[in-house]
């Protein structure tokens, strides 16, 4: 591409980074802002902690730059969900076909990475530099520093700084027809930790995503390379069983002995973390338009900030990069007609993601305990693997199929959950579901309605 070689990027985030690893390589000079300071060298400076779920979208993006073996070396692989029962009971449910798997990784050892590695490869990381204002006349970013300005030109402009955008902000009031949604969900969350066991080992199986759905809440736990897990609560803010009621050492200890008591003797400093570690909250953003002619571009949680249940907000952010990069090829002479088809590829996708992320929450703290919903999933995935061609679970259409779209993952997954809930209705099914006569009820209603 000819035009537009000065390029800043706001946001050192991991879709900043990945973004100008992409950019650079392709020759461009690319400058990152980011309002905070240098993570890699502030103590506690990595920001938010939660584990992050990488898989195949992520891993696809990262590849095409070289970069997906470098990743999974700070990756653990997580082969499916470890359900911990009210009962005490343990069940197992696979994400995909043998073989598949998501990969548990630290938000923050991953950013840093990405940052070095954009670094090697040409970026130049700006650090304390926040995004005060920006002058869409004479394309410069201005950044306060006390009393003083520094002005950064641009030739584009990409807002990846993450889902309270600064750059959204002066996209929006400087625009006179933009749309813009945020909500929150009613529960929040809060870390804590599983240590490793006294002899160095993880306390629990590290190759899973630990999950204690308990109906309007749960606890999930996340492997991490030095043998701890990052366990989050996800959790009411109000309510009877809610945040606004955990206010005492012995209400907290009293409520997790009584929902968690099989986690409590693995997290010995729960108490401790309870009041030290804050209460975040969730928010899903939704915004248009997210580009400016051919100087500007919101992406990643600048565009389309989601909740965390699909694990899709990285994997989005990086397909993001992977798309525009596509865009770049097919349309090397035109910033326009990249930004504008990059908008109306992704706006739907991201859309269909959100919403998808919020059904997940619901299925994830609720319906994992219920077996008839584990029984329907095992019902999906004995026909996923006598039919592939004819139907791949939503999970897997989301997680482990890049080749659709996410808007079409949203309308296939509401297709086929119509067929199982007929199934789910059928006499005896809890003990004739492996049966031909089922197998073909499922496969003469996906006739009348072909994906």
């Amino acid at each position: 591409m000819q035009s537009g070689k000065r390029i800043v990027i706001a946001g050192a985030g991991l879709v900043g980074s990945l973004l100008a690893i992409y950019l650079v390589r392709r020759g461009y000079d690319v400058t990152v802002l980011e309002r905070r300071g240098d993570m890699r060298r502030e103590q506690g400076g990595g920001g938010r902690s939660i584990n992050l779920a990488l898989s195949d979208r992520g891993l696809l993006a990262l590849q095409r730059v070289g970069l997906a073996d470098a990743i999974r070396d700070i990756s653990i692989p997580m082969h499916g969900r470890r359900l911990h029962q009210p009962d005490g009971s343990i069940a197992f449910q696979p994400y995909g076909k043998e073989g598949q798997f998501i990969n548990s990784v630290s938000r923050a050892t991953l950013n840093m990475k990405l940052m070095d590695l954009a670094e090697a490869a040409g970026a130049s990381f700006l650090f304390n530099q926040p995004c005060s204002s920006v002058d869409w006349k004479h394309n410069i970013l201005v950044s306060k520093q006390g009393a003083a300005e520094v002005h950064y030109p641009f030739d584009v402009l990409f807002g990846a700084d993450g889902a309270f955008s600064a750059t959204r902000l002066q996209h929006q009031v400087h625009h006179s027809r933009f749309d813009y949604h945020q909500f929150y969900i009613d529960c929040g969350y809060k870390e804590l930790t599983i240590p490793p066991t006294a002899d160095g080992n993880f306390a629990m199986d590290p190759n899973a995503l630990h999950i204690w759905p308990r109906k309007n809440y749960m606890l999930i736990a996340l492997p991490n390379l030095d043998r701890t897990f990052t366990c989050t609560l996800f959790f009411p803010f109000e309510g009877a069983h809610s945040f606004a009621r955990l206010t005492t050492s012995s209400a907290v200890k009293e409520f997790f002995e009584e929902t968690f008591p099989d986690a409590v003797p693995l997290m010995p400093g729960y108490e401790e973390e309870f009041f030290k570690n804050p209460t975040s909250s969730l928010v899903t953003v939704k915004c248009y338009p997210w580009i400016r002619g051919g100087s500007f571009s919101l992406i990643g949680d600048a565009a389309h900030a989601i909740v965390p249940f699909f694990g899709q907000g990285m994997n989005c952010g990086f397909e993001d990069c992977r798309i525009l990069d596509e865009l770049m090829d097919a349309y090397p002479d035109s910033w326009e007609r990249v930004f504008e088809n990059f908008q109306q590829l992704r706006k739907p996708d991201a859309d269909a993601i959100a919403d998808l992320a919020v059904a997940n929450f619901e299925e994830m703290r609720d319906k994992t305990a219920n077996p008839q919903f584990l029984l329907q999933k095992k019902i999906e995935a004995r026909l996923h693997a006598r039919h592939p061609d004819k139907w791949i679970p939503a999970y897997s259409q989301v997680t482990f199929s890049p080749h659709i779209r996410y808007s079409e993952a949203l309308r296939r997954g509401a297709m086929q959950e119509t067929i199982m809930q007929d199934i789910m209705k059928m006499p005896g099914i809890e003990n004739n579901w492996e049966s031909d006569a089922v197998e073909q009820v499922i496969l003469s209603k996906l006739e009348a309605n072909p994906l």
